[in-house]
């Protein structure tokens, strides 16, 4: 390796492979250039940005523990300390991914979808109907009361806002209609 200290105080280490490692006049802050491209920098304030030339990614590490990715789409993902993962898409989609399973997305629209570690899921529109989806049924409540629901047999039932039923068979044919 060759060291030199520059008039400034810098000094820079040259490995044989290429790497150049840079440290400043204060020492508070290293920069280290990778022989493939990545650049290294941990900052005075503790965090360590890395980026990744190949795939254009910049990966930042926060002295509290949180991570952050950036990638070429305009994709951000934060990796928080308590195990919660949230990902900005480009199009301003936000998901997030708890630790105990739980998912949550945020669309642009306005709709947002929850879906349980078992696998039930509430879809609640931008136009206030809501949509939920077990193993055993799909049902679509909308604003004005009506609640339409599909069971995994295929029968379907609809109770309307005045109160009236609807109940159709597997092939769709109606087997109750009580107003």
């Amino acid at each position: 390796k060759v060291e030199e200290v520059l008039t400034d105080g810098r000094r820079i280490i040259t490995f044989r492979n290429g790497t150049k490692k840079e440290i400043s006049a204060d020492k508070r802050m290293t920069t280290i250039s990778f022989f493939n491209g990545d650049v290294k920098k941990i900052m005075p304030d503790q965090r360590v940005i890395y980026y990744y030339a190949d795939a254009q990614t910049t990966h930042t590490t926060y002295p509290d523990g949180l991570e952050v990715l950036q990638f070429p789409n305009n994709q951000i993902e934060k990796r928080y300390p308590d195990g919660t993962r949230e990902i900005v898409f480009p199009d301003h989609t936000v998901k997030c991914l708890y630790r105990d399973g739980f998912k949550e997305t945020f669309f642009p629209d306005g709709t947002v979808v929850k879906v349980e570690k078992n696998g039930d899921k509430v879809v609640v529109f931008s136009n206030g109907q809501r949509e939920i989806h077990t193993v055993q049924f799909k049902r679509r409540e909308y604003p004005d009361g009506t609640v339409k629901t599909v069971y995994c047999n295929g029968r379907q039932e609809t109770k309307y806002s005045t109160g009236r039923v609807r109940i159709k068979d597997e092939e769709g044919n109606i087997i109750l209609d009580k107003k």
